[in-house]
């Protein structure tokens, strides 16, 4: 008896055992296709974390504060940190005292392996193409010029186009005031200077063609010396009101129209780059500066770093316009008249319709 219990015991801790150790399923292997799939996933590319954004900017020879082309540019580069949340040390900035400082500076911030560099103005054509060939993983933009490589993004401008909008402005102040000579002051005579000064030409004798404008150049972005020194000469001529294309030189303009202003003469002048009517602010307020041409440069800087933050950089050109508010007047005047104002928006539109097409060439090279 005891046996036969015995061997049934065995036999229920046998069908136990058996009957709790079911076989492991079998894990299925993904297919080739879903394998593919995958790979393809981890390869998408996913935008940039922003800690790891790095921006270096190279001013022109005019400086960081010409409160004009360099300043506006670097504006764009910190807002871009600001808006991005970035720390300080994403952003940096090189100065360039002369044009032999143009290479050791890319140079430099091109062996730190950041994201883009930024440098500001045409003179830089020969040095960027150079350094997009010996740094080929390293992005570029340049402004004001084209330098055709696929790390390089070229930012040009319709500098005529907001030109002569100012032109416009001048125009109508003139008729007011019946005045009959405005003037106009370049830097040194580029092409890309020239721009400014056959728009505002043809914006002037637009309002009436019988207007002259007389031309200087200070042969200088930087000494702001020089550039009141034509200023000076141009409202000792006869004009009213001067339109400046100078960097920091133009500076000099601004300060020769308020020291004209403070001695009791009517004369004006019109910046450049960006508002400038804080800079012309003589008294209470007031401020020689009738009106600005913003070229905004500060917008192209500001949009190629956030399309190397999204992965979207591709080198190539940008235009600036009036279509695209690229180059524009102030949104506000305070010394345009609205009535004027709405003429110059009608002639605007007109531009952007391309009901009036504004040439590249002043009147003195035709």
């Amino acid at each position: 008896m005891k046996k036969l219990l015995a061997l049934l015991l065995v036999l229920v801790l046998v069908f136990s055992v058996v009957a709790c150790s079911k076989p492991e399923e079998k894990k299925e292997e993904p297919k080739q296709e879903e394998k593919k799939e995958e790979a393809k996933e981890e390869k998408k590319e996913e935008p940039k974390e922003e800690a790891s954004i790095k921006v270096g900017f190279i001013t022109d020879t005019g400086g960081i504060d010409d409160k004009s082309f360099n300043q506006s540019t670097w504006e764009g580069i910190q807002k871009f940190k600001a808006d991005m949340g970035l720390p300080e040390d994403s952003v940096s900035f090189l100065q360039s005292n002369t044009e032999a400082d143009y290479n050791p500076n890319l140079a430099q911030l091109a062996d730190k392996k950041l994201n883009v560099i930024v440098a500001a103005g045409f003179k830089f054509t020969d040095a960027i193409a150079q350094a997009a060939t010996d740094y080929p993983e390293q992005h570029f933009l340049i402004i004001d010029s084209v330098v055709d490589s696929p790390n390089v993004i070229s930012a040009v401008f319709a500098e005529h186009e907001g030109s002569y909008l100012v032109g416009l402005a001048a125009g109508l102040k003139m008729k007011e005031a019946g005045q009959t000579v405005a003037g106009f002051v370049g830097g040194e005579d580029f092409d890309i200077i020239q721009k400014f000064e056959a728009g505002f030409e043809q914006g002037v004798k637009a309002i009436d063609p019988s207007f002259e404008v007389k031309v200087e150049y200070a042969g200088s972005f930087v000494d702001a010396a020089k550039g009141q020194t034509v200023a000076s000469k141009l409202y000792d001529s006869g004009a009213y009101v001067i339109y400046h294309a100078a960097g920091n030189a133009g500076n000099g303009v601004i300060k020769e129209a308020k020291d004209r202003v403070q001695s009791g003469k009517d004369v004006w002048a019109c910046g450049v780059d960006r508002d400038q009517y804080e800079e012309g602010v003589y008294e209470d307020g007031k401020s020689v500066i009738l009106t600005s041409m913003l070229k905004r440069v500060d917008t192209a800087a500001y949009d190629v770093c956030k399309l190397e933050a999204e992965n979207k950089f591709k080198g190539g050109v940008m235009v600036f316009s009036l279509e695209n508010n690229g180059v524009s007047l102030p949104a506000e005047n305070p010394n345009l008249k609205p009535e004027w104002i709405k003429t110059i928006d009608e002639y605007k539109e007109k531009i952007i319709n391309k009901e009036i097409e504004v040439g590249t060439t002043p009147i003195r090279k035709q």
